[in-house]
């Protein structure tokens, strides 16, 4: 199968959506948006053990939405946008998609809403419209019949 230049790998899409799906990775993220930053700044605000944040790093890192860096000791992450603007544009799609069928729908509804309107029978003078067009039963006024009583 050849794919096109508009339509990503499947599979990077899967490893881009799987990465996003927890609130941790998402969260380095969002850390890395605004700049690039060592390990142990990103590690720092999660309560975790490095070694279980590293696990994270390596998922965000092997979808391609990180990238690290080893200056001496240091280890700095930074953020990889093109994945996650591969998985955008084809979001985009469906959300093309929705949007149209939502507008459909709105349409019909308000078509709906003006036909009834006009089809509706006249209400009584003084008598309170509702929108519904439906009558609902009005409540007994009183309670049944005296039940029976116990002789002493």
């Amino acid at each position: 199968m050849v794919q096109s230049e508009a339509q990503p790998d499947a599979t990077v899409l899967d490893a881009v959506f799987a990465a996003l799906s927890d609130s941790t990775r998402r969260a380095v993220l969002e850390a890395l948006g605004e700049r690039s930053l060592s390990v142990t700044e990103l590690a720092e605000p999660h309560d975790m053990s490095l070694t279980g944040f590293m696990k994270h790093l390596r998922v965000l890192e092997d979808a391609g939405l990180i990238s690290r860096t080893k200056e001496g000791r240091i280890v700095r992450c930074e953020l990889s946008p093109r994945p996650m603007q591969e998985a955008a544009v084809w979001l985009s799609r469906y959300e093309k998609f929705w949007t149209g069928r939502l507008d459909a729908l709105a349409r019909f509804l308000y078509h709906q809403e003006e036909t009834e309107w006009k089809t509706l029978p006249p209400a009584a003078p003084g008598a309170p419209r509702s929108p519904s067009g439906g009558t609902s039963a009005s409540r007994p006024t009183r309670s049944g019949a005296r039940g029976p009583t116990r002789k002493r």
